[in-house]
């Protein structure tokens, strides 16, 4: 899913009360699971009037993001407490249709990211039930036993094997090329290519043509793999199931765990389970994500697993980070920047994940590791910046390391935070083995091995290091981290590069972390999610849709909404503060932009203490008296500079005294050098950006 600049959480989707992702069959509304011995049939029987967003009619079986809940719901349950199963029947309970895909009136009335969530959500869902199939034993049978168009048919281009009933009418078509001007975006395209492997030839025709394929023609050209007259469906169906569990290596005896309901708390800003927590701040456009470590030690046998269902650790907290990352991505759109943080005992965390490890021939410890493998995928493909922060107390080893690898940067502490709490613990990362193979990105290498493509000594050394707590010294020359400012530079690098995240382009940033996240061999799901990541940009807002320069006016927009929020953050606060011990301190500031300033002597100007007049600060202005001052001093900059004054005039007036460093802070705060923005801002004679 992309994110967004500015736009409110209500201008990013449509009028509909919070999304909640957490669901059980009993409250089911599209859905049927049946189980019967080793085949469970789910059958897709949407109601028309259950939408998740008023305004629209689910007709046909099409589906919008509430349908695709409970399918992902329902996958997820048969992994877990149905390990018996060994084949899914997937069908429909309509007459003559499958599925015509994703709701169109839904689609038109949603705005641009509610559908690039759906696309993502529905994407990673269908990958689940692939994964479920190479994984788990459970093999998906699509009963195609009407029409499926669109999506219903890229639903069953997602199982092993598609069986079309043969009735002179029933067809498969991928028809939003002809009908809409847009490709599929649920895989569709690759999957017929790649997993299903029909010629191209055929599939561009296939593509092109709205009205289908159907019947033998359909299996000669490889769409499906047979075509059953109706005489004949419902036996042959059950008879190909039966085969297909036959010949699965699910585990027999296996007995299932329930899964129970996620307990969560969730406020306009915090979002808090057991282990992981999430503080949301809309003004800054951030998540500060943290993710706790194991309470306990970990049981010495695998029973102890089965004991411990579903507090056991692992399984916990893949949960709440899984349903953690729906929710921020669905509801919270316009927090651009997540900041991941753990915490806890490292060789706590270490010691379940040799748990798990040793005893990967045991069915539940195999569910675990692959669930938490598609959660952490999930994180891969967000749009969002992730930024992982290393400090005492944290615990970024073995699986949670991979938060820090998936992290688009990595800050670790240098040593600690002196006066604060100088007997910690330095902060340390530990490799394990669960960061050598077991968790594989969508391009099939571990996260490690995609750090290091191309560099085999390197990623070598680091293996060498595995089981170690690595300090900064140690990690940074190992290239495990980005960088490792100390406890004096700490918050200013770390406010820098969060604040410097928000104000670059988003859709920029989104092309950006999608090409830099996936190094290495092309799959099929970097196929599917590197095609969605261009196509959610040029499907919905292309040259047939509103045009080349409409991404442009959105680029430029985006500079103009920047610029106009962090003055706005400035001229809120005069009317905060008209009567607060604050005001005196910011007309200081305003009065002495040229001398150097500290927190503390603002403080003593206040007969306050410095915590207190921090706290104040934050709270009258929404920001920190530091970084306030740094948009007092590059707004000033910024003036001084179209009343032509030379750089190093107004680097001296603005209180820098390296030239250096004032182009340097510059380019972080605006994103470019003061030559380039100036020279930038001359030439956009439409955009008046400076004030009277």
């Amino acid at each position: 899913m992309r994110r967004i600049g500015t736009p409110t959480s209500a201008e990013a989707r449509p009028s509909t009360p919070r999304v909640d992702f957490r669901i059980d069959p009993s409250r089911y509304r599209h859905w049927r699971l049946a189980i019967d011995g080793p085949v469970a049939t789910l059958t897709m029987h949407v109601d028309e009037g259950g939408g998740l967003v008023p305004g629209y009619e689910l007709t046909l079986n099409s589906y919008d993001l509430g349908v695709d809940i409970e399918l992902y719901d329902a996958v997820q349950r048969l992994r877990f407490e149905h390990p018996k199963v060994r084949a899914v029947v997937l069908t429909s309970g309509k007459e003559k249709v499958f599925c015509a895909g994703a709701n169109i009136r839904m689609l038109a009335a949603s705005p641009h990211l509610w559908k690039v969530n759906l696309c993502t959500f529905t994407n990673e869902t269908r990958n689940g039930i692939e994964d479920a199939t190479a994984n788990s034993g459970q093999v998906y049978l699509a009963a195609v036993n009407g029409s499926a168009f669109g999506g219903g048919y890229e639903l069953a281009l997602a199982c092993q094997h598609i069986m079309l009933i043969d009735d002179q009418s029933s067809v498969v078509s991928l028809p939003k090329v002809p009908l809409l001007g847009v490709g599929p975006g649920t895989g569709g395209l690759t999957r017929v290519i790649d997993k299903r492997h029909v010629r191209h030839d055929l599939a561009d025709y296939f593509a092109s043509k709205s009205e289908g394929v159907g019947g033998e023609k359909a299996v000669q050209w490889r769409l499906v793999d047979e075509a059953v007259p109706r005489a004949r469906w419902q036996e042959t169906v059950a008879e190909r199931a039966a085969n297909l569990a036959e010949r699965s290596a699910c585990s027999v005896g296996a007995t299932g765990i329930e899964l129970t309901p996620l307990e969560k708390t969730r406020t306009c800003d915090e979002i808090s389970y057991r282990y992981v927590a999430a503080l949301l701040e809309p003004g800054r456009g951030v998540a500060e994500i943290t993710v706790s470590g194991p309470e306990t030690d970990a049981p010495a046998e695998v029973a102890g697993v089965y004991e411990q269902h579903p507090g056991f650790w692992p399984l916990a907290v893949t949960r709440e980070l899984d349903d953690l990352i729906l929710d921020l991505r669905t509801n919270e759109p316009e927090l651009g920047t997540w900041v991941l943080r753990t915490r806890g005992d490292a060789g706590r965390v270490l010691a379940y994940d040799r748990l798990l490890l040793d005893n990967r021939d045991d069915w539940l410890a195999n569910e675990i590791i692959h669930y938490l493998k598609r959660t952490l995928k999930r994180l891969d493909v967000t749009s969002c910046s992730l930024i992982a922060l290393i400090e005492p107390g944290s615990c970024f080893a073995g699986s949670l390391l991979e938060l820090a690898l998936a992290a688009d940067r990595s800050f670790q502490l240098s040593g600690v935070f002196g006066e604060a709490d100088p007997d910690a613990e330095p902060a340390a990362v530990t490799v394990g083995e669960m960061n050598l193979g077991p968790l594989p990105m969508g391009n099939g290498l571990a996260r490690l091995e995609t750090r290091y493509l191309g560099n085999d000594a390197d990623l070598t050394e680091v293996e060498k290091r595995a089981g170690e707590a690595l300090e900064a010294e140690d990690a940074e020359p190992l290239g495990l981290v980005t960088f490792t400012p100390d406890g004096v530079d700490w918050a200013e690098e770390v406010c820098i590069a969060i604040e410097e995240r928000a104000s670059f382009s988003p859709d920029v940033l989104s092309g950006l972390e999608a090409n830099y996240r996936f190094a290495g061999p092309e799959t099929v799901e970097t196929k599917i999610f590197g095609r969605l990541s261009a196509w959610k940009n040029w499907a919905f807002n292309g040259p047939n849709a509103s045009g080349l320069e409409s991404m442009y006016l959105q680029e430029i927009t985006q500079r103009v909404q920047q610029y106009e929020k962090r003055r706005s953050v400035i001229g809120a606060s005069h009317s905060n503060v008209k009567n607060s011990p604050v005001s005196g301190a910011i007309e200081y500031m305003k009065g002495h932009m040229d001398e150097p300033i500290s927190v503390a002597s603002l403080a003593e100007g206040t007969c306050m203490s410095e915590s207190a007049f921090a706290h104040l600060f934050k709270q009258c202005t929404s920001t920190s008296p530091y970084q306030f001052l740094k948009q007092l001093r590059f707004e000033h900059a910024r003036d001084l500079l179209l009343e032509n004054h030379t750089v190093s005039d107004v680097a001296r007036r603005v209180g820098y005294s390296s030239l250096s460093h004032f182009i340097s802070e510059f380019k972080r705060y605006f994103g470019e050098t003061p030559r380039s923005y100036l020279q930038r801002l001359e030439g956009l004679e439409l955009f008046n950006l400076h004030e009277d």
